[in-house]
C-alpha cells in the first residue's frame, strides 16, 4: 500500500487583505481563511492516486490552531489522517524553516513513497517549497504534472506539461510531485465524509512533540531571509478612456487633455 503525503497551507483571503500603511505589516485580523486553492489540486490528484493503485493519505499544515479547519477540509475529500504542527515557535517561518519543520514532523509518521503539494501558495507565491521538500525528503521530483500514468516497481510514470508541449517522465520512488489543475479539479465531499471529518482526530505536534527538532532550524531563528517592511506599490494616476463616438471629437479632446497636463 503506497504512504501519500499532501502538504496543505491554509491562507488568507488574498483580495481581503489590507496593509497598515503606519506599520507595513498584513491586517489578517478579520479576514476569513481559505485552503490555498493550488494545494486542493495536489490533494486531488493524490486522492486519484490512492482510488486507483490503493494507498493510505496524510495530510499536513504549520500553522495557528485556526488551521484545524483546512486540514478537516481535507479530511472530507480523501484525507486519511491528519497533522498539525502549531506552536509560537514556528511563528515567523520562511519556506526554508518551514520546509524543515514539516519533514522533521513528516518523519514521527514514517516514509512516504508519494509527496504531493501545490506548485505555490497564493499569499507568498514563491514557489520554493516543493523543491525544497524535495531535497529533504531525498526524494525525486516531478513538478507540472498532467497525469500520472503508471505507479510500479518502485517508479512512478507521469506526462509533465510544458510551455512548448508535454513530456513523459519516469522517476523512482519516493518522489515529490506538484500538479497542473487541468485534470485534477478539487472535489466536493459527500454527506457521510463531511460529517465524519467534523468529528476526526488530528495530531498536533508543537515544538517539544518532534523528535530531533532543532529549535534553531524552525520559525526566525531558521529562516534564511527575513521581510522587515511589506509596502504597496505606488500607483500612477489612473487613465482616461476618451470615447465620444467620434474620431475628430476624440483626437480634439485627447489633444485639450495633452495640453492641459503641458505634454504638448
Amino acid at each position: 500500500m503506497l504512504k501519500i503525503l499532501v502538504c496543505v497551507k491554509q491562507i488568507p483571503d488574498v483580495d481581503l487583505v489590507k496593509m497598515d500603511p503606519e506599520t507595513g505589516n498584513l491586517i489578517r485580523t478579520g479576514v476569513p481563511t481559505l485552503t490555498n486553492p493550488l494545494d486542493l489540486n495536489a490533494l486531488e490528484a493524490a486522492v486519484q492516486v490512492k482510488e486507483k493503485y490503493g494507498g493510505e493519505i496524510t495530510l499536513i499544515t504549520m500553522g495557528p490552531p485556526m488551521a484545524e479547519s483546512t486540514l478537516r477540509e481535507c479530511l472530507a475529500v480523501g484525507g486519511d489522517e491528519a497533522v498539525l504542527i502549531s506552536g509560537r515557535p514556528f511563528g515567523g517561518a520562511d519556506t526554508l524553516s518551514t520546509s524543515y519543520s514539516i519533514v522533521m514532523a513528516a518523519a514521527m509518521k514514517g516514509k512516504f513513497d508519494l509527496i504531493f503539494c501545490g506548485k505555490e501558495s497564493l499569499d507568498g507565491a514563491t514557489g520554493q517549497m516543493a523543491s525544497q521538500l524535495a531535497e529533504r525528503f531525498d526524494a525525486s521530483q516531478i513538478s507540472c504534472c498532467f497525469s500520472i500514468d503508471g505507479i510500479a516497481d518502485g517508479k512512478v510514470r507521469a506526462t509533465r506539461t510544458l510551455e512548448s508541449g508535454k513530456e513523459i517522465v519516469e522517476a523512482t520512488l519516493p518522489c515529490l510531485i506538484t500538479v497542473e489543475k487541468d485534470n485534477f479539479y478539487g472535489r466536493l465531499p459527500n454527506l457521510e465524509a463531511y460529517l465524519a471529518s467534523k468529528t476526526a482526530g488530528i495530531t498536533v505536534y508543537s515544538e517539544n512533540d518532534i523528535d530531533g527538532l532543532d529549535l534553531q532550524k524552525i520559525g526566525v531563528p531558521g529562516s534564511g531571509t527575513i521581510v522587515p517592511k511589506i509596502y504597496p506599490p505606488e500607483l500612477p494616476e489612473p487613465g482616461q478612456i476618451i470615447s465620444t463616438g467620434s474620431v475628430k471629437t476624440d483626437v480634439y479632446k485627447l489633444v485639450e487633455v495633452l495640453t492641459e497636463k503641458g505634454t504638448l
